[in-house]
């Protein structure tokens, strides 16, 4: 597989922080503007953010947590040769339950459908890991 096509879903996931982190900015500079929220009550209380400025924060800094081992693992599998066809399959397919789980997260919110996702993510990012690591085992 070449090197552009292993990389793009990660490219795609890099999109998503971005495109999570205009969204905090809007949501959190359209609260200050309305005054929804005061600067003084920000000093050390994230939680005085209204909850859709929260909403568009905690998705954001999901995308810091589970998949720092999506990037790794995508590094990782294009450095050592082993990001074939079905990786690259399933590293869209991950990033297809991240931008889901981001889009419930920001818009109504819903935990058992955002818990779906997410276990959907982590069950196919686990495959990936395990799949590697055969990978590298059986060939070394």
């Amino acid at each position: 597989m070449s090197i552009a096509a292993s990389l793009a879903p990660m490219f795609a996931q890099v999109l998503l922080v971005v495109i999570l982190s205009v969204l905090m900015a809007k949501r959190r500079a359209g609260a200050m503007r309305s005054s929804e929220v005061k600067a003084s009550a920000l000093v050390g209380d994230a939680n005085a953010w209204p909850k859709a400025a929260r909403l568009a924060a905690n998705a954001f800094h999901n995308q810091f947590e589970f998949p720092i081992l999506f990037y790794v693992l995508t590094i990782l599998a294009v450095v050592t040769k082993q990001a074939d066809v079905l990786f690259v399959w399933l590293a869209w397919l991950f990033v297809a339950t991240r931008y889901l789980h981001a889009f419930i997260h920001v818009t109504r919110n819903r935990m058992p459908h955002r818990f779906y996702a997410f276990i959907a993510g982590v069950t196919v990012l686990t495959v990936m890991w395990i799949r590697f690591a055969a990978q590298i085992f059986m060939d070394g």
